[in-house]
C-alpha cells in the first residue's frame, strides 16, 4: 500500500446520497479476486447517463471524490475500496460513511474524510470549477485556492497506517522481530506447542516395539 500523507488535485463533484456499494462497483464485477481493473465498472450505471460527472473531460483522473451522506453503505464487499483504488481515487469527502467501507477504504489506502454538509456544499461549488482541493493528513484539514479551511478527524491508528502505507499485513511484518521473539519463548515454556511432546511420544512408542 502506498503512504498518503497529502493529496491535491481535481475532484469528481457528484454530492449523491446513500450510495450503495452496488452502485459503486455492480455485482456482476465480484467474479474476480484481482484488484486490478475494476475501476472500469465503477460507478458503471451512473456513467451509463449522458453527461455523467465521471466521464467528463474536465474531471477525469481527479484524485478525490464529494459525496453525500452515508456513502459506501449496503454489503461489505471490498471491491468497492479497490474499484476506487484503480479508478485513481485516493480521498472519498462526504457528511458521512458506512463503518464497513470506511474500514475497507483505509486498508486500500484511501482517505475518508467526514466533513459537515456546509463544507461539502461548498466543495462542490469550488470542484465544480475544475480548481484543485487538497487533503493533507498531517494538518488533518483541506483546502482549496479560495482560502477555504476545513479540519476533520480520522482515528490515531488510521491515520498512520494512511501515512506509513501499512495495511494489516504490512503492520504484521513491521512486528516480525516481536512475533518471532514470542514464538520462541512460548516453544521453550511450553514445547508441547511445537509438537515435541508427540514426537518425543512416538519416539518412545517405536522404541518399546524393539
Amino acid at each position: 500500500m502506498e503512504p498518503v500523507s497529502r493529496i491535491e488535485g481535481r475532484a469528481y463533484p457528484w454530492g449523491a446520497k446513500n450510495v450503495d456499494t452496488d452502485i459503486i462497483i455492480p455485482a456482476h464485477w465480484l467474479k474476480t479476486t484481482s484488484r486490478e481493473g475494476l475501476g472500469k465498472g465503477a460507478f458503471e450505471a451512473v456513467r451509463r447517463e449522458p453527461g455523467n460527472v465521471f466521464d467528463a473531460p474536465e474531471h477525469a483522473g481527479s484524485p478525490l471524490l464529494i459525496a453525500g451522506d452515508n456513502f459506501g453503505c449496503g454489503s461489505s464487499r471490498e471491491h468497492a475500496a479497490w474499484a476506487l483504488a484503480d479508478m485513481g481515487v485516493r480521498a472519498v469527502l462526504a457528511p458521512s460513511f458506512s463503518d464497513i467501507f470506511s474500514g475497507n477504504a483505509v486498508k486500500n489506502g484511501i482517505v475518508p474524510v467526514v466533513l459537515p454538509q456546509e463544507a461539502i456544499d461548498r466543495l462542490l461549488d469550488v470542484a465544480h470549477e475544475g480548481v484543485a482541493i487538497t487533503v493533507d493528513l498531517e494538518t488533518m484539514s483541506v483546502t482549496t485556492p479560495y482560502q477555504d479551511r476545513f479540519a476533520f478527524h480520522l482515528d490515531a491508528f488510521r491515520r498512520q497506517c494512511l501515512i506509513e502505507g501499512l495495511d494489516e499485513i504490512g503492520i504484521t511484518l513491521a512486528r516480525d522481530t516481536a512475533i518471532s521473539k514470542y514464538e520462541a519463548e512460548a516453544f521453550a515454556a511450553r514445547p508441547w506447542i511445537a509438537g515435541e511432546s508427540q514426537n518425543a511420544g512416538i519416539a518412545v512408542e517405536g522404541a518399546g516395539r524393539t
